[in-house]
């Protein structure tokens, strides 16, 4: 091959690179240019036209009533049967011994919303296992005293205690059967908390 030969070679061959590069982005610049379909399943611009605002109506806040009272606590009453003497006569009768199941107080058997009664009103209490300043997350809802406070709750032995935001014990309660518990603020006041 002379000179000018091997120079024309050479030169097509990067002809044809130039003019493959060129192909090549015409056609990356096209599928730029592309448009997808939207929703109707075609290609085009159209697309999906946006839904009208339906009106509605005007809305009213109110206050909403305070929570029930709480039922009556479970007792579980064992009559006490006196023995009789030969005489037939039968000493003094005791009163009925009043009992409460306790069993024991778990963070999972806590979780959830709670009516509370404490200070001649009624409220309810909500806890969660969400780690909070002095044990676990807890929030009131409409509580009268003390209670408005609790922002906390942990279980301490068989008791429930509930603290304030800043970890300051508010009341603690036992379990008095069930899903009832009773106890006293820290300013002495009696609270119950129950489902």
């Amino acid at each position: 091959m002379t000179l000018d030969e091997n120079a024309a070679a050479n030169g097509g061959t990067a002809r044809r690179l130039t003019l493959a590069c060129a192909i090549a982005a015409t056609l990356a610049l096209a599928g730029c240019n592309q448009t997808m379909p939207t929703g109707g399943g075609s290609f085009g611009g159209g697309g999906v036209a946006p839904l009208r605002a339906a009106p509605t109506g005007q809305v009213y806040a109110n206050q909403l009533p305070p929570p029930p009272p709480p039922p009556a606590a479970p007792v579980v009453q064992t009559p006490v049967t006196p023995p009789v003497d030969a005489a037939g006569a039968t000493p003094a009768t005791s009163a009925p011994v009043q009992t409460a199941s306790a069993s024991p107080v778990t963070r999972e058997g806590l979780v959830g919303a709670w009516r509370v009664t404490s200070g001649g009103g009624n409220c309810q209490i909500f806890m969660a296992l969400t780690q909070w300043t002095g044990g676990y997350r807890a929030a009131s809802r409409g509580c009268p005293g003390q209670v408005a406070d609790v922002s906390a709750w942990d279980v301490a032995g068989n008791q429930v205690v509930l603290k304030d935001s800043g970890g300051s014990t508010v009341a603690t309660l036992n379990n008095t059967g069930g899903t009832r518990y009773e106890g006293t603020t820290s300013g002495g006041q009696s609270v119950s908390l129950y489902r």
